[in-house]
C-alpha cells in the first residue's frame, strides 16, 4: 500500500496520466504486453521515452487501426467518420480479457463522461454519439489507468489544483471556449486554474480519471516525501510543456 500524488499543474490528458504512471511500475514491458492483449479492437499500446522542452518523461501512444486519436480528430469530435454509442461501448468494455472488477472501474468511468457529454450536448446518455477513434482510444487510456493503479494498488490518491489550459479549443461543433462544456462538467467542484498555456490541456478523459480516483485536490506538491515519479507527456505540442507528474510518496 501507498500513496499516490497526481501533479497537474501542467494538465491531465488520459494519456499523459497513463505515462505518468508507467514511471512507476517495474516492469513496463510486461504492462504493455498486458495491455495490448485486452482486446481493444485495432488497438496497439506503444510506450516511448520522450523529451521535449528540456522535460524529460515517456509519453503512451495508442494506434487504433492505422491512426491515432491525434490524428483522427480531438476527445470532443462528432464528426462525418464511424460512431459509437455507449451500448457498444459497454460491449467492447464486456469482452475485454481483464478481470471484472477493471471492466466495473471502466464502464463507471466512461459512464461519467456519457454523462458529462449528454449535460454539455443537452440529450440522453443514450443519444451521444462518440467519435469511433477517439472513443477507443478513450476506452485504451481508462482501461490502461486502471490496469496501472491496480497494479500499484495505492491506498490514497491526492492531487493539486487542475491546469486546464487557456483560450479555445477547436471541435465539430465549433470553437469552445477552454475549458470545453464536458470538461468543465466532470470538473465540478474540484479546484482548477486555467493558467498561461493556450489550448485545452486538461481533456474530459483526464478530468474523468481525476474525478473517479483522487481522494483529495489541492495538496502542495510535497516534494521532501518522494519516494519514485513518473513524467507523462503528452502528444500535443504547446507553446509551454505540457506534462503530468505522478508520484509515490514516503509513508
Amino acid at each position: 500500500m501507498c500513496t499516490v500524488y497526481f501533479d497537474c499543474e501542467r494538465g491531465a490528458a488520459g494519456d499523459m496520466i497513463c505515462a505518468a504512471l508507467f514511471g512507476l511500475i517495474k516492469d513496463k514491458a510486461a504492462m504493455v504486453k498486458r495491455l495490448n492483449n485486452m482486446g481493444i479492437p485495432g488497438a496497439k499500446f506503444l510506450i516511448n521515452n520522450t523529451k521535449r522542452y528540456e522535460m524529460e518523461g515517456l509519453s503512451m501512444t495508442v494506434e487504433i487501426g492505422e491512426q491515432t486519436e491525434e490524428t483522427a480528430f480531438s476527445e470532443h469530435g462528432h464528426t462525418a467518420h464511424r460512431h459509437m454509442t455507449m451500448e457498444t461501448i459497454r460491449e467492447i468494455v464486456g469482452n475485454l480479457k481483464v478481470p471484472q472488477h477493471i471492466k466495473k472501474m471502466v464502464l463507471e468511468i466512461y459512464q461519467m463522461i456519457a454523462l458529462a457529454e449528454s449535460e454539455a450536448h443537452n440529450c440522453q446518455v443514450t443519444e451521444v454519439h462518440f467519435h469511433e477513434v477517439g472513443a477507443l482510444d478513450a476506452i485504451a487510456d481508462v482501461s490502461a489507468a486502471c490496469m496501472l493503479l491496480d497494479e500499484l494498488k495505492p491506498e490514497n490518491i491526492i492531487s493539486s489544483s487542475v491546469h486546464v489550459g487557456n483560450g479555445t479549443v477547436r471541435c465539430a461543433h465549433g470553437v469552445l471556449d477552454v475549458p470545453a462544456p464536458a470538461t468543465a462538467n466532470l470538473l465540478r467542484g474540484i479546484p482548477y486554474e486555467k493558467g498561461e498555456i493556450e489550448g485545452e490541456i486538461c481533456t474530459p478523459t483526464g478530468a474523468a480519471l481525476l474525478r473517479y480516483f483522487v481522494q483529495k485536490f489541492g495538496v502542495p506538491i510535497p516534494e521532501s516525501s518522494i519516494k519514485k515519479s513518473g513524467i507523462g507527456i503528452g502528444k500535443r505540442k504547446f507553446q509551454k510543456p505540457s506534462f503530468f507528474m505522478a508520484a509515490i510518496l514516503a509513508e
